[in-house]
């Protein structure tokens, strides 16, 4: 059994913690049994925006007429942009590779990892099947994979998930999408901009779920104007008869995750019928796969990994971050979770995480992205809060794009900012105003209120919003 100081399960975030051991002159292991890269590069965030913005170029020719341009296009090579991009991320995921093995401050080990007692994993597959590694320090980054809801029928048909989904080299001409969250908003917005009849089904009353109820109002009015969307049904069968697959679906209710399934909510079921079925309903952690009873790791009923405050396991000297913690399943999340995990392992003082202001987007058309408490959450707590939108719409440089949306900040009544919630073009990037207020400073209105926004960038939207009278949550002018 070989003893290493450091060892890190999962080659994304995880990584730079390994890097950070390694620059501590630490023997550092790492273990990955697939691309190296993590999720992320792989089959996440890197091909979904790299592919979602040839939609958006798409999209833009398309609307060329609004602005009275005569514009059209001719062809599009949808494999090649696919080939293109997943050559790409794989020369990326090969590069880091090539870096692992060639150092020799690194030992890289591509194989899947088992523990077997305290701080302790046995590999299986690959050259080191059935070795055994030790270490002073463990880090879980194994991170998570796409969930397959029970839906009776679905393991006799060739469904997608985002994965093989990412890969498609081919535009279906009708594709049904269960589940009503990002991946799906996503991938919607990009083969339903290459020309698919898009067909969503939700449990949710809207897509996505997460977002302040407003901004996700908003964003299923918009996407309900393209698609059909069927917010509010579960998916219960699924049939495969030739080339198509018909998804059955009930309507649900909030009740019904606590109820079996002769308890289901009554009312009229639909039938959506296509060529592809894409199953996007949320990611379930790997921890099933790394039998972290065997180290003492404790895991959550839904299987992430529990951790302190520190990002700690229940484990003597095992860490975890990432999306198998579940806290936010985004990779900035695992870049800030590692960056601590490095600062409290080699620092002189532990610190907590601060996840208070981080942020999230989604890349769909319309984009929405937000930071820290929404509306709901608020309510639900019975906090004092005031609230503010300001559509684009209203400033000039809105009114040009005939841009449709809206910024929405939340305050108390001291005038701190508890949250924003953007839905519109540049949603992503507008809200980093907003975080880097909350994160650098006191977070106050009056930071982004009286600061300079050049006229008449699209940033006016955000200091606009801040700008004006706030209504109390109660109904009372602030």
């Amino acid at each position: 059994m070989k003893e290493y100081d450091f060892l890190v399960v999962g080659s994304g975030s995880g990584l730079d913690v390994a890097n950070a051991a390694v620059n501590q002159g630490q023997s550092v292991a790492i273990v990955e049994k697939g691309r190296l890269g993590g999720t992320c590069l792989n089959r996440g965030c890197i091909p979904s925006k790299q592919l979602l913005y040839h939609a958006d170029v798409l999209e833009t020719i398309e609307r060329a007429d609004e602005f009275h341009i005569d514009a059209t296009v001719e062809d599009v090579d949808f494999a090649e942009i696919v080939r293109e991009v997943t050559a790409d991320v794989h020369g990326s995921s090969d590069s880091i590779e090539r870096g692992l093995s060639s150092s020799d401050r690194h030992d890289l080990y591509q194989a899947e990892a088992r523990f077997v007692d305290e701080r302790t994993i046995e590999l299986a597959g690959g050259n080191h099947d059935g070795e055994r590694l030790t270490a002073d320090t463990v880090l879980v980054a194994a991170g998570t994979r796409p969930a397959v809801p029970p839906i009776d029928g679905i393991e006799s048909v060739d469904y997608l998930t985002s994965r093989e989904a990412l890969q498609l080299e081919s535009v279906p001409d009708r594709l049904v999408i269960v589940g009503g969250g990002y991946i799906a908003a996503e991938l919607g917005q990009f083969f339903g901009t290459f020309g698919s009849d898009v067909s969503i089904v939700g449990r949710r009353p809207h897509l996505l779920p997460d977002a302040d109820e407003e901004v996700a109002t908003e964003f299923t009015d918009r996407y309900a104007d393209r698609f059909d969307v069927y917010t509010g049904y579960e998916a219960t069968a699924v049939v495969e008869s030739g080339e198509s697959i018909t998804v059955e679906a009930r309507p649900f209710s909030e009740s019904d995750d606590d109820a079996d399934a002769e308890a289901a909510s009554p009312g009229e079921t639909v039938s959506v019928t296509g060529d592809e079925l894409l199953v996007a309903a949320g990611r379930v952690p790997n921890t099933d796969t790394l039998n972290v009873e065997a180290a003492g790791i404790e895991t959550d009923a839904a299987g992430f990994v529990e951790t302190d405050e520190y990002l700690r396991t229940t484990a003597d000297g095992v860490w975890a971050l990432g999306d198998v913690v579940g806290e936010y399943l985004l990779k900035h999340n695992a870049n800030h979770e590692a960056r601590a995990v490095a600062r409290n392992l080699f620092g002189d003082d532990l610190e907590p995480v601060d996840y208070s202001a981080m942020p999230f987007a989604v890349f769909g058309s319309p984009e929405v992205a937000g930071v820290g408490l929404t509306e709901g959450e608020l309510r639900e707590a019975g906090r004092e809060y005031a609230k503010r939108t300001y559509r684009y719409e209203d400033t000039a440089r809105g009114k040009a794009m005939k841009a449709e949306g809206f910024v929405k900040p939340l305050i108390d009544l001291e005038g701190e900012i508890l949250g924003c919630h953007i839905v519109g073009p540049e949603a992503s990037d507008l809200i980093q105003e907003v975080v880097v207020a909350m994160t650098a400073g006191f977070g106050r209105v009056q930071d982004i209120r009286q600061s300079v926004h050049i006229h008449p960038a699209l940033s006016e939207v955000v200091q606009r919003a801040f700008s004006g009278q706030f209504t109390r949550g109660g109904g009372h002018d602030h």
